[in-house]
């Protein structure tokens, strides 16, 4: 597949789709909310992983996922699981840790319901994270899943903080494998809790630290729509080289750039500090590599050997920040 090509077709997946509406919800709502209410909603950036509410020292992180609803039906246990899994990392890639789950679930009938349920208990055990309320409808015609967390960070990362010539970095867990015919890379379901807990623990650290100041986790959008996320947050853009993104054998780019991981990260970095990075993930049996670096041009430019392409130009399109 020519690098156009790859392009196009990226522009045209689920995940880059669904991200792209955000830019119109965020001016629509931009437009209909008072100023000056309880929190000065200006005074949170919007874009991150989570809101993050000053609160002492630290902050408090707040988010909420929910499931496209052709996946909570076709999957209901994954559904369940992902719904907690999901909202953990949100927590991680903003250098927090999380505190407790709530959930908002629709079904037909409690029958309908139970595999999403122990969905989620499964994934509560695994991350350490507590089920602590939240809202129940069996009676519904459409399965219907959401989850929020809470949790809390001591120092932030943040998509708000990269910087022309920080390097790009990708880490990710390889040791998984695609759930069909969705998108999800499962490198969770089966693993060691305490693996997938300590594993989660390098992002806090890498904060606490002062290692990185920028990270997301990678989300439907994939590594490329998420890292476009991040620069788009932060005013700037990037080169990215697709060559040096870590891959699992066996699978075809389109599909690898696409896939939602169960444990993946894009982050800016200061130069000086990739090398030590890359070896705390590497040490954990973790993929993770420089993909590319940061500029102030407001554009996104792939290269893969000679051959280049633009992928997006913050200048003359939103991704998901409303104008």
């Amino acid at each position: 597949m020519m690098l156009t090509d790859l392009v196009a077709a990226l522009r045209e997946t689920r995940g880059f789709r669904h991200k792209t509406d955000i830019a119109g919800v965020m001016s629509s709502l931009a437009r209909h909310m008072p100023r000056g209410a309880c929190i000065d909603s200006h005074s949170i950036a919007i874009g991150d992983d989570c809101a993050a509410i000053a609160d002492g020292d630290s902050h408090l992180l707040f988010a909420i996922e929910g499931l496209v609803s052709d996946f909570v039906r076709d999957m209901p246990w994954f559904a369940g699981y992902s719904s907690v899994m999901v909202n953990v990392s949100d927590i991680y890639a903003m250098g927090g840790r999380p505190i407790a789950v709530v959930d908002a679930l629709w079904s037909d009938g409690m029958g309908a319901a139970e595999d999403v349920l122990a969905g989620m208990a499964a994934a509560s055990s695994a991350y350490g994270v507590p089920i602590v309320g939240g809202h129940s409808n069996t009676r519904s015609d459409q399965a219907q899943l959401a989850v929020a967390i809470l949790g809390r960070a001591n120092k932030l990362l943040s998509s708000f903080n990269a910087r022309p010539g920080d390097r790009l970095m990708m880490a990710v867990d390889l040791r998984g494998a695609f759930e069909d015919p969705y998108p999800f890379w499962n490198a969770s379901v089966g693993a060691p809790a305490a693996r997938l807990r300590a594993d989660l623990e390098l992002l806090p650290m890498l904060a606490e630290n002062g290692l990185c100041a920028a990270a997301k986790d990678i989300s439907m959008a994939g590594a490329l729509g998420t890292a476009l996320m991040l620069l788009e947050c932060s005013g700037v853009g990037a080169s990215i080289d697709l060559s040096s993104l870590p891959s699992p054998p066996g699978h075809g780019r389109l599909r690898w750039l696409s896939a939602f991981p169960s444990f993946g990260f894009v982050m800016s970095v200061r130069e000086e500090h990739t090398a030590q990075i890359e070896q705390l993930f590497v040490e954990r049996e973790l993929a993770c590599a420089v993909i590319g670096t940061v500029n102030a041009s407001r554009k996104v430019v792939l290269h893969d050997g000679s051959d280049s392409a633009e992928l997006w130009n913050f200048n003359d399109d939103a991704f998901i920040v409303g104008r």
